[in-house]
């Protein structure tokens, strides 16, 4: 499960730069500014969300099921929100409709809340 976390957070990591370098140099001549606003939204909870699996994979065992769950949240969440977000603001800047990623985007942010109340939890857990 560590090793999960890690591959993921890098792999998240990574793609968060690579996305990030393509909106600041590559999309700011198609996009809107209210367009390039939603995909750094993306990019920033992505690269927010790499770094929490990794440090939850250096600092925690990762065996319990609450740190299981938690980590599956934030993988699931991340990629629900971040990418349904890219994809969302790539469809409006080509006139596409891609409206049944619309209800995926919040989906994704109720993973990602659950993944923090699931270390909230924990932390709490080991106080009492």
């Amino acid at each position: 499960m560590v090793l999960l976390a890690h591959c993921i957070g890098a792999l998240y990591g990574l793609l968060s730069i690579i996305f990030g370098a393509f909106g600041a140099h590559a999309l700011k001549k198609s996009f809107t500014a209210e367009q390039l606003a939603g995909f750094e939204t993306g990019v920033k909870y992505q690269m927010y969300h790499a770094l929490v699996l990794l440090i939850l994979g250096f600092n925690l065992n990762l065996e319990t099921s609450i740190e299981r769950y938690m980590v599956y949240c934030f993988i699931i969440g991340t990629f629900l929100f971040s990418f349904s977000i890219y994809g969302l603001t790539l469809g409006a800047s080509k006139g596409k409709k891609t409206k049944f990623l619309g209800p995926v985007t919040p989906i994704g942010g109720l993973f990602l809340t659950a993944g923090w109340a699931l270390l909230l939890y924990s932390f709490i857990q080991n106080i009492v």
